[in-house]
């Protein structure tokens, strides 16, 4: 043994242990009660049917999470950093054109917000927000509102570079958002007809891109 090697202790290894257990609990608390949240909506779900979809006692449950609004806070930012965030991938995107950026990030968008999961929680919280108004305040701060600000960030990566004009970068991606929700996701979420296949998706999202670049593009 190297005379500069160290030798873990058995209180660290056990707390290295406790944790990825604790860690382990939580996804499956977490997945547990994301099933039960988009079979039965909030105020349908109980603590007691989340507890046995996840396989965890209530005492371990509410060990973990306060209360049912704490829980749901949890799954949607989860949601986020899972699904919606990481559909704006900065490192490769800045590659390409603004353009090119913009189109590519819109049909990741689109995509992600006509899966099943998405779509489900977005009418659980316009059903519910009347009558549970911190839903759609929570659902705003760890969902949507997180994804809108990496979005900002990455509109002004570009104003940096002069490929877009705009005194606010935050409306703008509200605009950039918004765009990607016409045509098919709109549609969708009303279970109305539409075509969501990947040509359609790749469609739109080029439409998106342009239409952004026309209004928020440096004039040439």
């Amino acid at each position: 043994m190297n005379k500069n090697d160290t030798i873990a202790s058995p209180d660290n290894e056990d707390s290295a242990r406790d944790s990825a257990a604790c860690n382990a609990k939580r996804r499956q608390i977490l997945d547990g009660a994301e099933a039960i949240f988009l079979e039965s909506g909030y105020e349908g779900a109980s603590m007691s049917q989340i507890a046995c979809r996840a396989g965890v006692s209530k005492g371990t449950l509410y060990n973990h999470f306060e209360n049912k609004a704490a829980l749901f806070g949890a799954v949607i930012e989860d949601l986020s950093r899972g699904k919606l965030a990481p559909a704006i991938c900065q490192s490769h995107l800045t590659a390409m054109t603004c353009e090119e950026s913009a189109t590519k990030l819109a049909e990741r968008f689109i995509t992600v917000l006509l899966q099943p999961g998405p779509l489900r929680l977005y009418r659980i919280i316009v059903s519910e927000a009347p009558h549970f108004p911190v839903l759609a305040d929570t659902f705003w701060r760890h969902g949507f509102g997180r994804t809108l600000k990496t979005m900002t960030e990455w509109i002004g990566h570009w104003v940096e570079r002069g490929d877009i004009v705009t005194d606010d970068p935050l409306f703008a991606a509200e605009q950039f958002m918004a765009l990607c929700q016409t045509r098919l996701v709109q549609r969708k979420r009303f279970e109305l007809p539409v075509d969501c296949s990947e040509e359609q998706i790749h469609d739109v999202a080029r439409r998106v891109g342009k239409a952004f670049m026309a209004i928020n593009g440096r004039p040439s």
